[in-house]
């Protein structure tokens, strides 16, 4: 659909412009940055940049005070500490603010900080013993309970020029990956971790700052709490004094983008907890009093818009606690398939090492999609659907494309709990009437098929009608030659250096393994009839 006219994307794949969520057109950049590594460079870039009078404000669910944003090792040449290199651009007037998630329970149990938080709380000890960014880091525990905030955000106004940064990655070293994904192990294991973000500039960056400034504002009312170092000593979440009141958005003039739509969307519950003992709920202070869904709302609209493809990648495509079945997607999913939209889903092959259970994942649909899509699709629509897990890899994007004109990518996972917010979560979504969606799914499937993206190659990945093949050979056209994205050389420049991705399903037909099964059997049999024949005509010749 590219070149198609902006008015009638924007009103097809858009929820409506508000206030609250505007609609930025034609005056933002929205870059699409994929795996850590080319994150990490662009931020070492900007801090490499900044100067007195300049800020740097940070967000996300943990950071790792030791990483180095260049990937060194410590003990190694060049090797500096985040929480250095932070303190190093406060000591030089830069004004440096770091939020970091705790919990309800983190913040409010006297002498605890219990769970993965309890990390977090340590990182913040960690970098306060720089005195610059004494005052500067905080633990943010406000949250609807259950829930804590998710949201993962890069801001740095550098030399005039304002640029955010949104998306599903933290501040550590473990996400310093790309690819082939062969840096990280999980033990003597091979690992991987494959993740991307959207850099903002122009208006829309703005509207991150005035996100930010909410949050900062809130943290610093935050109830006085303290969490056990030891049995005997016990440390202040948030000692302050606290840097004055963080000022405005400073002005992002418009960038030149002409055919993009894009928006800042929003996941939040409407009230907040921060005080264990009673469970005391409260509206906030500065963030808006009934909660906002725009995450969930925005990847509706675009589900129920799509006509020829919605790709999805996700750590989780299955339900937690703290969801609600009114945010759940799956239906919506559903419909699209039996209308004859073509449903990728890519998730990982391996767990978070972080996360408790066997690390390797089943080659299996998990089970929500298998019970609310697969099951509930007439049995000729289920060949519309696939899942396909990569092995030796965490797929931790928060990424939807569809159509090469609507691309969402944010924190914000794809189960339920943080549609409603319990998650507080933060997503950029785009319309385009031109081709950045279409190069944004390119690299990725390039990516995952393991082959360079030559000049040869990339007009065939360019044709979505051929492209699509990749994921199931029944989507292939009918003139596509046998072995196309199977077999190297076909199309020409497809040149995998190896082969990661694995389809589990579903199968309308029978599975590749009963098939590969039989034929692997079929040719037994008539190796074993040709060998009869030989030894036939052997006897006859020797009788």
């Amino acid at each position: 659909m590219s070149g198609a006219d902006l008015d009638d994307l924007v009103a097809r794949y858009l929820v409506p412009g508000t206030p609250q969520c505007p609609t930025y057109r034609d005056d933002t950049e929205w870059h699409p940055i994929v795996d850590g590594v080319e994150y990490f460079a662009e931020l070492r870039a900007l801090f490499d940049r900044a100067g007195p009078g300049d800020t740097v404000l940070i967000t996300g669910l943990n950071l790792e005070p030791g990483m180095d944003l260049t990937g060194a090792e410590p003990g190694t040449d060049g090797y500096e500490s985040l929480a250095d290199r932070l303190a190093r651009l406060a000591e030089s007037g830069v004004d440096v603010r770091v939020l970091l998630t705790a919990a309800v329970f983190s913040g409010s149990v006297p002498g605890v900080a219990i769970g993965p938080f309890r990390a977090n709380a340590f990182a913040v000890r960690e970098l306060r013993r720089r005195p610059a960014l004494h005052g500067r880091v905080l633990l943010d525990w406000s949250g609807s309970g259950i829930g804590c905030h998710h949201q993962k955000v890069v801001l740095a106004h550098v030399g005039g020029e304002l640029t955010a940064f949104v998306g599903g990655l933290d501040l550590s070293s473990d996400r310093y990956d790309a690819e082939p994904h062969d840096r990280l192990s999980v033990g003597t294991e091979r690992w991987g971790w494959h993740d991307g973000a959207v850099r903002l500039r122009g208006p829309a960056a703005a509207r991150v700052w005035e996100l930010y400034r909410g949050r900062w504002a809130e943290t610093v009312t935050l109830p006085p709490r303290r969490f056990m170092v030891t049995p005997v000593t016990w440390a202040e979440m948030n000692p302050g004094p606290f840097p004055p009141a963080l000022a405005p958005a400073p002005p992002a003039p418009p960038r030149p983008a002409p055919g993009t739509a894009v928006q800042v969307l929003r996941s939040l519950r409407p009230w907040k907890i921060d005080h264990f003992g009673t469970l005391y709920r409260r509206h906030w202070t500065v963030l808006p009093r009934y909660g906002v869904q725009e995450v969930f709302h925005a990847l509706a609209a675009a589900i129920r818009a799509a006509r020829h493809y919605i790709y999805l990648e996700d750590q989780y495509f299955y339900e937690v606690p703290g969801g609600r079945r009114a945010f759940r997607l799956y239906g919506l999913l559903r419909e699209a398939a039996a209308r004859g939209v073509r449903i990728v889903l890519v998730c990982s092959g391996r767990k978070d090492p972080v996360e408790a259970g066997v690390n390797k994942l089943r080659r299996k649909v998990t089970g929500d999609v298998q019970r609310d899509v697969i099951d509930k699709l007439a049995p000729a629509d289920r060949g519309n659907v696939i899942m396909h897990r990569i092995e030796d890899l965490t797929v931790h994007t928060k990424l939807m494309l569809v159509d090469d004109v609507f691309a969402a990518v944010g924190s914000a996972n794809f189960f339920s709990r943080s549609m409603r917010g319990t998650d507080t979560e933060l997503n950029t979504a785009l319309v385009t009437s031109g081709d950045t969606v279409r190069d944004l799914r390119v690299r990725l499937w390039a990516e995952h098929l393991r082959t360079e993206l030559t000049d040869e190659l990339r007009p065939y990945l360019e044709d979505l009608d051929l492209a699509i093949g990749m994921w199931r050979p029944q989507w292939l056209p009918p003139d596509a030659p046998a072995g196309t994205w199977r077999v190297p050389g076909y199309p020409a420049g497809f040149a995998p250096a190896e082969r990661v991705l694995v389809p589990v399903g579903p199968w309308p037909e029978p599975s590749p393994k009963p098939l590969q099964r039989a034929a692997r059997g079929a040719a037994r049999g008539a190796a074993r009839v040709a060998e009869s024949g030989k030894r036939a005509g052997r006897r006859l010749g020797s009788s």
